[in-house]
């Protein structure tokens, strides 16, 4: 074979692979162009823009509710908001929502002394109790909890709208002498070495009786709901480790009302009316002290319609901090009409800010 068949041979094959190479990518990149898609568009994402002003992410919103009563203790119903203003820390706020409240529903723990001081009046108390729960309660709407208490708290009945199982609790509570008591207050003959069951048997402890009711009962309590303790004492504590201020502080953290019925016997130094106005009124309620049954009666019934007929304040407090502090609540009326017919207003005296603070 000449070089010249050898040089056209030669030509020949390059040809042939030429063309190979040719088909292979072009139906490479058709397949590439099957298997990938085109990306799609993204929108630039907007800066942001550095600003002082902080965003509100999140605006606390106060609740307070209120009574107001003329010089006779007779509750007005047709206040205006015009007619009052509300002051936070020594600073005037915008009210954001004001009207009359009737038909809320109602959470409430009925605090009862089993203590000494309350054996000769317990029985008036435990019937004026039942006819109050079968008054009360609102199957659809209302819940009540029964507690008893001396040294130690005792829950007899949780909340409920049973009145069957309200009226079996109430029935349940009872004075427990402790040991060695023949009564009058008198215990003869010598404790038992260990004698803390003794101690406690044979004390009062009003002060760990709310806070436990504020916290471990209230608490749970639906949110949309008033939130009210009634407190049956002598008001005397004489045991517990919690003070009236630590009361205090767990009825407003639970937003809790008291209302306190002073009731005792004279013979174990009567009634500590101080103590009961002061609880009372620092959380909203008010102390009432009858000197009979039928006096016992009026405050139950008295507590209902004061309960069933307050007032609802919300604002957006100015100090949004969340720093869990205390805030001081004042509403002051602004009709001099009002003022000059000695109007008073009843309501808690402050609250607690929540707090980010997860410790």
């Amino acid at each position: 074979m000449n070089w010249k068949n050898k040089v056209l041979i030669l030509l020949a094959v390059l040809l042939v692979l030429g063309g190979a190479f040719v088909s292979y990518d072009a139906s490479h990149a058709q397949e590439q162009q099957q298997t990938i898609q085109p990306s799609p568009t993204v929108s630039p994402t907007p800066e942001i823009e550095n600003d002082d002003e902080p965003i509100k992410i999140d605006t606390e919103v106060v609740n307070v509710l209120f009574t107001a009563q003329d010089k006779n203790r007779r509750l007005l119903t047709d206040l205006k908001q015009s007619d009052i203003k509300l002051i936070e820390d020594g600073q005037p706020q915008e009210i954001i929502a004001f009207g009359r409240q009737v038909d809320l529903p109602l959470s409430l723990a009925i605090l009862i002394d089993t203590s000494a001081s309350q054996e000769r009046t317990l029985p008036e108390e435990k019937s004026a109790a039942k006819s109050f729960v079968e008054s009360f309660v609102r199957p659809s709407k209302d819940e009540v909890a029964i507690i008893s208490f001396t040294g130690d708290s005792t829950l007899e009945q949780g909340m409920t709208n049973n009145v069957a199982r309200l009226q079996r609790a109430i029935d349940r509570v009872q004075f427990v002498p402790p040991s060695g008591y023949v009564g009058g207050g008198v215990v003869v003959g010598t404790p038992p070495i260990s004698g803390t069951n003794q101690t406690v048997q044979g004390s009062t402890a009003i002060w760990d009786a709310i806070w436990i009711t504020s916290d471990e009962v209230l608490r749970l309590s639906p949110e949309k709901t008033r939130r009210a303790i009634i407190l049956l004492t002598d008001g005397v504590n004489t045991y517990g480790r919690k003070k009236l201020d630590d009361a205090v502080q767990a009825a407003l953290k639970s937003e809790a009302v008291i209302y306190s019925i002073g009731i005792g016997d004279n013979f174990y130094d009567g009634v500590d009316e101080g103590a009961l106005k002061k609880i009372s009124e620092r959380t909203g309620g008010r102390a009432f002290f009858p000197r009979d049954e039928a006096e016992l009666r009026r405050a139950f019934t008295q507590i209902q319609i004061e309960m069933r007929s307050q007032y609802l304040i919300a604002y957006e407090p100015i100090n949004q901090k969340r720093d869990g502090s205390y805030r001081k609540i004042e509403i002051q009326l602004t009709n001099p009409a009002l003022a000059k017919q000695k109007v008073s207003l009843t309501h808690r005296q402050g609250y607690f800010a929540k707090s980010d603070n997860k410790k």
